[in-house]
């Protein structure tokens, strides 16, 4: 009897024991390592925000999560997650024996691992340190590293990695982005039942997403609900109000990203402020982009190029038919429309802040951004710079202008050249106006104004501008140089701000946590007095309302602009502004084949141009509509014709006078 009892109390103290001697072995024989829950920096979504402060996209790498701090954690999200994972989590050193022996007790009974007892802590260790398979060796590394964590690690910063480290399903990772993207909402916006199925989802995910199982997870919410009022945690009318709500749940796409060509161009810029962590740092970067003039811009391109494929199909079901008829007809049979594409930029012309940018019809299609990238000839719409020159050298709208041909030698390699440029129209006038010859973007009459300034002081003039690259020779009066339109959009604030030339900005600020990591620094460049930019901009206003972008003229609001196509129609552009906001719209095949030969700036881009003021008009009504004229301008009606002088730029009457005072004088 006696050995019995013997042999009876030696195994109750070996299996007393053997657990601890388990500790001890495993505590010995490896090195428990906790430093990534010590300064825990997890991979964090960087999100993006327009002018507004809306949101526009989020990028990750890896794992979608929102860092949200200890006191950002509303209390009652605390009390119902241990209410349903770990009621006395505030007690327990990172362990729960008690909770242990009866989950060993009932995996005895079911000759498996049924049940885990982990604490918050546990769990917390598993995710973050251990794998999830169920061997015995993983869970006592579990229990050492649990109490290790507890040792190093308050019980509120073992909450915060908890509830920012943990999976919630749908892809989102952390609280703070399961409150966000199943509900839209901060996490002080959240109703108890909402918190009650956040606190819920960890147990298992995919089974209890919202998105996937709405009754399944509202059914985990209500025993979260009911385990808060059993404890007491609620009364009895928070209990009832709670199971009765139905919480709306969204179902987005991770990324929700929708300005994908604003994503790719600051992430293009980023590496440029030295950040290369933008993916996993947690950024929050604050553009400049109004998303809602931002779609605008995009179903104003889309809307344009469907325009001129159906065009393009008019003219090629027409000329076949004229060349069945006629087959001595020259006819273009073999336009490849599937190369069309374009791209608009909008800023505000006085910041410069770049309000919308597209670039490409299409950017699931095509993703590469044209209106920052690529680089096309303007044609046309870079003469206003020219005749800005000539009008601050005292030129005037009223001042007259050969438009005749003329054939120009050159020599090239050793060979001697001939140049014969000509009018869209292949016509001349003879003579007209500067403003005549503006607006009807005359080629003859531009070539002469050139002549005259002289190239080599016109080139000089043009380093106000700070273009570079300019051709130096007399192509330049037809826009041989090759921009984009970006950058185009950049020369074009010095008439759409009064002569002040500002850079442009896609970033206004960037954050990560509470530092400013980048912010925006105003450029700007003085290009001419206000009274000679709005000289310019009147006779842009006349191009609109009687010439060559006749087609961008929208109702209820004055706009300026300049058409530009390029030799045999490869490029299509319009160029132009509204009292504050300044867009370039551009139109071309991707391989800088011609277009269709009807296609012409004014008609492809211009409608695009029109349709995104009348979205702008209607999106923002109270707009500045008319332009100022700035003192110092004078209106002098001249046969009839309303026309704007300034000191440097004086009516004709006065500077007849000054010519015969200064006869009288010699």
């Amino acid at each position: 009897m006696k050995t019995v009892k013997n042999i009876f109390f030696t195994l109750l103290l070996l299996g007393f024991l053997t657990p601890f001697l388990v500790l001890g072995y495993f505590l010995v024989g490896e090195d428990y390592d906790i430093s990534s829950l010590k300064e825990y920096k997890p991979s964090l979504t960087t999100r993006f925000y327009d002018k507004n402060g809306e949101k526009i996209a989020n990028i990750f790498q890896g794992e979608h999560r929102y860092y949200a701090e200890f006191n950002e954690i509303p209390p009652r999200v605390i009390e119902a997650l241990l209410a349903i994972e770990d009621t006395t989590f505030f007690e327990h050193p990172g362990i729960n024996i008690d909770a242990i022996f009866r989950a060993i007790i009932k995996d005895i009974k079911a000759g498996k691992l049924v049940e885990g007892a982990s604490t918050i802590t546990q769990q917390l260790v598993k995710n973050r340190l251990l794998t999830r398979e169920k061997k015995i060796s993983r869970k006592v590394k579990e229990l050492i590293y649990a109490l290790k964590v507890e040792m190093a690690l308050s019980k509120e910063e073992i909450l915060e990695r908890y509830l920012n480290e943990i999976y919630f399903g749908h892809g989102y990772y952390g609280i703070k982005t399961a409150a966000d993207g199943y509900f839209h909402k901060k996490l002080s916006d959240l109703t108890l039942k909402e918190m009650a199925l956040l606190v819920g989802l960890p147990k298992a995910p995919s089974t209890y997403a919202p998105t996937k199982n709405y009754e399944i997870s509202m059914g985990r919410a209500n025993r979260v609900i009911a385990r808060m009022y059993a404890l007491g945690w609620i009364d009895e009318d928070t209990y009832n109000d709670a199971l009765l709500e139905t919480p709306q749940v969204f179902d987005d796409t991770l990324t929700q990203n929708s300005a994908p060509f604003i994503v790719d161009e600051v992430l293009r810029r980023a590496a440029e402020f030295g950040i290369d962590d933008i993916k996993s740092g947690g950024y929050e970067i604050y553009t400049t982009i109004d998303i809602r003039l931002q779609e605008a811009a995009r179903d104003s391109l889309k809307k344009a190029y469907d325009m001129s494929v159906k065009r393009i199909d008019g003219y090629i079901e027409n000329d076949k038919r004229r060349f069945a008829a006629n087959p001595d007809l020259e006819v273009q049979l073999d336009v490849n429309t599937s190369i069309l594409n374009g791209a608009l930029i909008s800023l505000d012309s006085k910041t410069g802040d770049i309000l919308a940018l597209v670039g490409s019809v299409d950017y699931q299609t095509s993703s590469y951004n044209r209106a920052t990238q690529g680089r096309r000839q303007p044609g046309s719409a870079f003469k206003p710079f020219i005749y800005q020159v000539a009008i601050d050298l005292g030129y005037s709208g009223a001042t007259e202008l050969i438009d005749i041909a003329r054939t120009y030698t050159y020599e090239k390699d050793g060979e001697e050249l001939k140049w014969q440029p000509k009018n869209y129209e292949k016509n001349y006038k003879g003579l007209l106006t500067l403003r005549e010859a503006l607006v009807h973007s005359r080629n003859l009459a531009t070539i002469n104004l050139v002549n005259d300034i002289g190239l080599s002081a016109l080139l000089r003039e043009f380093k106000k501008f700070g273009i570079a690259n300019l051709p130096p020779d007399l192509s330049i009066a037809l826009g041989s140089i090759t921009l984009s339109p970006l950058e185009l959009a950049k020369y074009y604030t010095s008439f759409a701000n009064g002569g002040i030339q500002v850079e442009p900005h896609l970033i206004r600020y960037i954050d990560k946590g509470s530092t400013t990591v980048y912010e925006k620094a105003e450029r700007t460049r003085f290009i001419t007095e206000e009274t000679q930019a709005y000289i310019m901009t009147t006779i842009l206003q006349d191009v609109i309302k009687k010439g060559t972008g006749r087609r961008a003229n929208v109702r209820g609001i004055e706009l300026a602009g300049k058409t530009g196509t390029t030799n045999n129609n490869v490029d299509g552009w319009f160029a132009g502004y509204s009292p504050t906001i300044e867009t370039v719209v551009w139109f071309g095949n991707d391989d800088n084949t011609p277009m269709h030969r009807r296609e012409t700036g004014g008609k492809i881009a211009g409608p695009a141009f029109a349709m995104f003021y009348e979205e702008v008009l209607k999106l923002y009504p109270q707009i500045q509509r008319k332009f100022e004229m700035p003192d110092g301008v004078m209106k002098v009606n001249i046969n009839g014709k309303e026309e704007f002088f300034s000191d440097t730029s004086k009516p004709p009457r006065v500077e007849a006078e000054v010519n015969s005072e200064e006869m009288l004088l010699f």
